[in-house]
C-alpha cells in the first residue's frame, strides 16, 4: 500500500491555516482529512483553557507543558498511521516548540509529505486577531511571529495578505499539480540529529 501524502501547513494563528486547509479540500481531487493542533486542544476538558491548568498545555511565553507535548506526539503519530494506511492528510500546525519541529522532521523526512509556510505579516495578522477576539487569544500571533519560520525552509511557501483563502489554495494545488517532490523535511533531516 502507497502511504498517503501528507501536507503540513505551518503557520501562526490567524494567518488562515484552517480556512486554507478547508478550501484544499473541495478543490484536491483526492480526499484529504484535516488533522490540526487546535482539534487535539479541543478535545481536553474545558478546564484546561484557564490558568493553572493551561500552563500544562502550551504554558507561558510559547512554552509548551508536558500535556501540549502529549497532544502534539499524538497528533503526529495520528497523522503518521493515517498516511502509513494510505490516507492523506492536510495538517494544520504551529511549529512553535523546536521538539515539534524535530519529531516532525525525524518521522516524516522519508515520507510523501510537503511542509508548506502559510506567512503573513504582523499587522495585519494583528487586525484578524482583533476581529476575531472572542475566538482568539490576543496577542498570541505577536509571541509566535519571530519563531514559526525559523528553520527557514519550506517547500512552497504562501503570503495570505496578499491573495484571499481560494486563490491561495489554488497557487497550493497548482504547486503540488507540478509534481515536485517534497524536500524540506529531508534537508531539515539532514541539518539535525533525529535519534
Amino acid at each position: 500500500m502507497n502511504p498517503g501524502t501528507i501536507i503540513f501547513l505551518n503557520g501562526t494563528t490567524s494567518a488562515g491555516k484552517t480556512s486554507t486547509i478547508h478550501m484544499l479540500q473541495n478543490i484536491l481531487e483526492e480526499p484529504f482529512l484535516e488533522v490540526g493542533i487546535d482539534k487535539f486542544l479541543w478535545m481536553l476538558p474545558r478546564r484546561y483553557f484557564h490558568q493553572p491548568l493551561w500552563d500544562d498545555v502550551l504554558g507561558k511565553a510559547n512554552q509548551t507543558g508536558e500535556m501540549g507535548h502529549k497532544l502534539v506526539h499524538a497528533m503526529h503519530q495520528t497523522i503518521l498511521t493515517l498516511s502509513n494506511q494510505g490516507v492523506n492528510v492536510l495538517a494544520d500546525h504551529v511549529l512553535i516548540d523546536p521538539f515539534w519541529l524535530e519529531e516532525c522532521v525525524c518521522l516524516f523526512h522519508d515520507k510523501p509529505a510537503y511542509l508548506i509556510g502559510i506567512k503573513c505579516p504582523l499587522d495585519v495578522l494583528e487586525q484578524r486577531e482583533e476581529a476575531r477576539k472572542n475566538e482568539r487569544t490576543p496577542g498570541a500571533a505577536a509571541k509566535q511571529f519571530g519563531i514559526i519560520h525559523a528553520h527557514g525552509v519550506y517547500d512552497f511557501e504562501v503570503d495570505t495578505s496578499k491573495q484571499n483563502i481560494e486563490d491561495t489554495a489554488i497557487l497550493i494545488k497548482d504547486f503540488l499539480d507540478t509534481g515536485q517532490l517534497p524536500r524540506a523535511l529531508q534537508q531539515l533531516f539532514l541539518a539535525m540529529n533525529c535519534g
